[in-house]
């Protein structure tokens, strides 16, 4: 280990658990390898069973359903349990779930009806697993350095998900239409491994009072979420945005192989694009968070992003999309380490698995909808309108976001300190930033798929 990452390691775990980070951040990155390869297979695969639009979406739709029928339900229950036992129980399976769907596509038995059964019960298991892994990081990183582990949680998941799994999907296809999900079966399997060797204790919670019901705990969440003006402005813009990001993820393949007639290598070349930019955003976005505030950051943010859903919509040529899609990663990166780190920051002591499962719950309830309603205006007027309803969406989120400039200078005073930490450790060019992504980077939390699928959170 070199001195830069001792430092590193110092300043980010807390005394004891630099192995409980490590452990985490591992199994984080090689759960989102199998996570890339099944989030990129299964929309081909769907494309195969079926040329419908509607059908499409539903499978993406069905996806994030589950968070409006189990999302605050998940956080409640994250605040009661052990949320280590609780991540490793989940991805056990979630593990056995996958290989049986595997093995159902080795038997030519996959139908859309399956693919739809099998995106909600991940979900579902996912509520719980996210919920639990937020309310567990502070336990194992100092609250100085939750935004350099983000970062690089964040920025380690793109990398494995980008330039390891995407790029195995086609080798792995050609062996055989099964092995992606039997992979993906096998990384959950080995993240469990990982996290049930934490040792961190969670965090401490208040005394619960006999009597209390998980609908009172549920509750209290939300109205946290609520009374706190900066994250109840955060949270609708965010909704605003996934409606347009549940379009976009719904009819991405059948804009780039039909729209554009690019193939399945046009659709590979958007998906690694869209992972570069992610990487390149995750190592900027403490310096960018630094110079000029969560608030005006995610302002920023907001309106490139729609540029970038307009160049989507309009410019029939490959090249351009495949730089828009780079473009998006990079913002939806920054959007989102920028968000996860607010919310942790400011939630009450004892309610983050409760005040960050409200927030996703109505954050993500929006992608459904804007997964059927992509799928209906691709059918109405064309392949390429979803993505210019994106961007309408992508407006009104920037416009529902604006007040927040006031809160700009009270979240600099809590949390600008740390966001420059962030960039000088993510930021700074060559060495750094190697680390960032290799043996150094020691975060962990869920998938920020969840993110933007992106500005869901993490």
């Amino acid at each position: 280990m070199t001195a830069v990452d001792a430092k590193v390691d110092e300043k980010v775990a807390r005394p004891g658990v630099a192995g409980d980070f490590k452990r985490l951040w591992s199994a984080a990155v090689i759960s989102r390898v199998g996570d890339a390869l099944r989030s990129a297979a299964l929309p081909l695969l769907a494309v195969a069973l079926t040329d419908s639009p509607v059908l499409v979406s539903l499978v993406t739709a069905a996806g994030f359903l589950p968070w409006l029928l189990f999302g605050l339900v998940g956080g409640a229950v994250a605040d009661r349990v052990d949320q280590r036992r609780a991540m490793w129980a989940v991805d056990v399976v979630r593990g056995l779930l996958m290989a049986a769907f595997a093995a159902a596509v080795a038997c030519g038995a996959a139908t859309i009806g399956l693919l739809i059964a099998v995106a909600f019960a991940l979900t579902a298991l996912q509520t719980l697993f996210d919920n639990a892994a937020t309310a567990l990081l502070p336990a194992v990183v100092d609250e100085t350095a939750l935004g350099t582990a983000n970062a690089r949680l964040m920025t380690g998941q793109q990398i494995a998900g980008s330039f390891v799994g995407a790029p195995l999907v086609p080798v792995l296809l050609g062996i055989g239409l099964a092995v992606p999900y039997a992979a993906d079966a096998g990384t959950y399997l080995l993240a469990a491994v990982l996290v049930a060797g934490v040792r961190a204790d969670p965090p401490p919670r208040p005394a619960r009072a006999a009597g209390r019901t998980l609908r009172r705990e549920i509750a209290d969440g939300i109205r946290a979420l609520w009374r706190d003006r900066l994250l109840r402005r955060l949270c609708a813009a965010t909704t605003l945005c996934n409606v347009g990001v549940g379009a976009l993820i719904a009819m991405l393949p059948l804009l780039v192989k039909g729209w554009l007639d690019a193939g399945n290598a046009g659709y590979a070349a958007a998906i690694a694009a869209y992972g570069v930019g992610g990487v390149a955003g995750g190592l900027a976005a403490g310096r960018i968070t630094g110079r000029l505030g969560p608030a005006r950051s995610l302002l920023l943010g907001g309106a490139l992003q729609t540029g970038c859903l307009i160049v989507l919509g309009t410019a029939r040529f490959l090249p351009a999309t495949i730089a828009a899609m780079a473009a998006f990663g990079f913002v939806g990166m920054l959007w989102n380490v920028t968000q996860v780190t607010l919310m942790q920051r400011r939630s009450p002591a004892g309610m983050l698995g409760r005040t960050s499962a409200a927030f996703r719950t109505l954050g993500v309830a929006g992608a459904p909808f804007g997964a059927l309603a992509g799928g209906a205006v691709a059918a109405a007027w064309g392949l390429n309108t979803p993505m210019l309803l994106a961007a309408a969406l992508f407006v009104l989120a920037v416009a529902a976001l604006s007040p927040a400039l006031k809160e700009t200078k009270e979240t600099k005073e809590t949390g600008g300190g740390e966001a420059a930490e962030t960039g000088a450790g993510a930021a700074a060019g060559g060495e750094t930033a190697v680390e960032t992504g290799g043996e150094a980077a020691v975060g962990r939390g869920e998938a920020a798929d969840g993110g933007q699928t992106s500005h869901t959170g993490a």
